[in-house]
């Protein structure tokens, strides 16, 4: 299997959906797209859809909207969050958009600016809020992983 292919032997099984985080520091602008999970610890300017789930790390930030199947947050997130089966505001995150899914669990000391719609009010304006197909094919970006270095410790340096 090449290291960039994707793809593995003829009828081997197909990998599983990894995770891809989006570190502390680093600013992501554009749409990211995942067959797996998402975690946001930095910042996110775009939209985030993954197949599996979608984690906004407390002092992450997500501009834009969620699609996911489930969703955690624990930062803050400006835009609509829309998960096929539960979203989470977790005691100290902020929502500041609308939120549609079918099971919710709103934390003491979470901040939700938003209407929430769930049920079958939630498949229903899931279908009317879907974007009509693209007229020509997106590029996407890739998610890569980034390792950031710890902060040293005993910086004699005052100005960082």
């Amino acid at each position: 299997m090449g290291i960039f292919s994707g793809k593995g032997a003829p009828g081997s099984p197909a990998e599983p959906a990894g995770l891809s985080i989006i570190s502390v520091g680093l600013t992501i602008r554009g749409d990211l797209e995942s067959s797996g999970t998402v975690k946001v610890e930095g910042t996110v300017e775009g939209s985030v859809l993954a197949k599996h789930q979608v984690l906004v790390a407390k002092g992450g930030l997500v501009r834009g909207d969620i699609m996911a199947r489930e969703t955690v947050v624990g930062g803050e997130v400006h835009g609509s969050i829309s998960a096929d089966e539960r979203v989470e505001v977790q005691a100290g995150a902020a929502v500041h958009g609308d939120i549609t899914t079918r099971r919710i669990s709103v934390s003491e000391g979470a901040r939700l600016n938003g209407q929430v719609r769930m049920g079958e009010a939630a498949a229903e304006s899931k279908a009317a809020a879907m974007p009509p197909a693209p007229q020509k094919p997106r590029t996407s970006i890739p998610v890569v992983r980034v390792a950031v270095p710890p902060p040293r410790v005993g910086n004699s340096n005052p100005a960082h």
